[in-house]
């Protein structure tokens, strides 16, 4: 790179994580109603701005085209009115929520007459680098404000025009409740230099939250300086017990997979219970093949519909974000526990029974950020846990894990309360 060029991207992102620290200390003390009039006036400009919205989406899917994305990645960069108008409800949903700041997680009094209480505190400024998904500069943005925190956000190349139309909005509407409007601030270059530039700002950015595919979110935990919040992939599994009722299991599977393959919640890998691998596996399998899932399956699934491709090694643990399943036939819940811990990513699995002691087996022993249980591993989403929105899935162990929402984003304090009080 033209040095000339480097150091005017190091100079513009300084100074972007200046404005953001300013902005930080004046969110820490925001009212909440402040912070409820800005994200609901940001929401009502995200509609009244629907069509220039949509317009510099067009732009992007063009470009996004011309890149050659997958079609799944494709659905990822692409805004519809209803998307839209999901993403202002997201900002209206955050709004109601309660504020996160200043709630007391606990409180108790000493024998030497203290009293202490230890209250949520915002973590100070969030640095979020994402790629094709527009709708993160909101939820990003929003969750953020709603915490007390300023943001940094640095979208993808392919979304740069849709993201820079949200963000527009969103700073209406931190004009209209008098935040600065440096809270929420987008990195305006596509130039990859910006990332590096954020990965090193151990003075401006207190935590990066990368959301994207495995290269960007492995670069960012191999580079980063500051620390992170991030899963590498969404490997999730469905396990299908011998105890599974068929008319759930096959509208859980089926759903699991296909409702929308690019998000990180999508089902990749199907276990099947030996003991009904020829009649409900067999039924399970059709019903994905029929719906245009590719099922990569092991030489017992290959018996069970000519269909079915063979799997390589390569299939275990694979993300496709795409219509294919990995598919293969265990011996149980002990033998499916097993294939999980080998090639899972910690993210989301589900168990399909209706025996309580399989259930609690597999909720026991498996360690991933979400277990579920009859239920479509798609709702692996901030906004379908209450959270109104999630700037993304944590499956690391410390501070964060699951649904990242506004009240992840806090750390805490501890106040201390004497009346002259001195130790001896």
């Amino acid at each position: 790179m033209d040095k000339a060029v480097e150091g005017d991207i190091a100079e513009m992102m300084a100074a972007i994580g200046a404005r953001a620290r300013a902005a930080a200390a004046v969110l820490a003390s925001a009212s909440s109603a402040a912070k409820r009039d800005a994200l609901e006036s940001a929401a009502t400009a995200i509609l009244d701005n629907r069509d220039p919205i949509l317009e510099a989406n067009s732009q992007d899917m063009e470009f996004g085209h011309e890149k050659g994305l997958t079609k799944a990645m494709l659905d990822r960069l692409w805004l519809t009115p209803e998307r839209v108008r999901a993403m202002a409800d997201g900002l209206r949903a955050v709004a109601a929520q309660d504020d996160p700041v200043g709630s007391v997680i606990a409180e108790w009094d000493m024998p030497s007459g203290l009293h202490i209480r230890r209250v949520r505190t915002p973590l100070g400024v969030i640095g979020v680098i994402y790629e094709s998904r527009p709708n993160v500069t909101a939820d990003a943005g929003g969750l953020c404000l709603k915490s007390g925190n300023a943001s940094i956000l640095r979208g993808g190349s392919e979304s740069f025009h849709s993201s820079g139309a949200i963000h527009a909005c969103l700073q209406q509407g931190l004009s209209a409740a008098d935040l600065p409007e440096d809270a929420i601030q987008r990195v305006p270059t596509r130039d990859r230099a910006a990332v590096a530039e954020m990965l090193r700002m151990t003075s401006h950015i207190d935590v990066i939250v990368p959301r994207g595919g495995k290269g960007l979110v492995g670069l960012v935990q191999s580079e980063a300086r500051v620390p992170v919040f991030a899963h590498l992939e969404g490997i999730c599994h469905i396990y299908l017990d011998k105890a599974a009722d068929p008319e759930k299991a096959r509208a859980v599977t089926l759903n699991a997979k296909t409702r929308r393959t690019g998000i990180c919640g999508a089902a990749e890998c199907l276990l099947i219970d030996r003991a009904i691998a020829t009649d409900l596996g067999a039924q399970v399998l059709r019903d994905l093949l029929d719906a245009g899932v590719k099922v990569h399956g092991c030489r017992t699934t290959q018996g069970l519909d000519p269909r079915i491709t063979p799997a390589t090694d390569e299939d275990w643990g694979r993300e496709y974000l795409d219509m294919d399943i990995a598919a293969r036939v265990v011996d149980g819940v002990g033998d499916a526990i097993e294939h999980i811990r080998t090639y899972g990513s910690q993210h989301t699995e589900a168990v399909l029974t209706e025996d309580d002691a399989v259930a609690a087996h597999f909720f026991a022993e498996l360690d991933s950020a979400i277990l579920m249980r009859n239920a479509s591993t798609q709702f692996a989403d901030g906004g379908e846990f209450g959270m109104g929105a999630e700037i993304g899935i944590a499956t690391g162990k410390m501070h964060a894990r699951g649904p990242v929402g506004a009240e992840q984003l806090t750390s805490f304090k501890y106040l201390v309360e004497g009346d002259g009080t001195v130790r001896p």
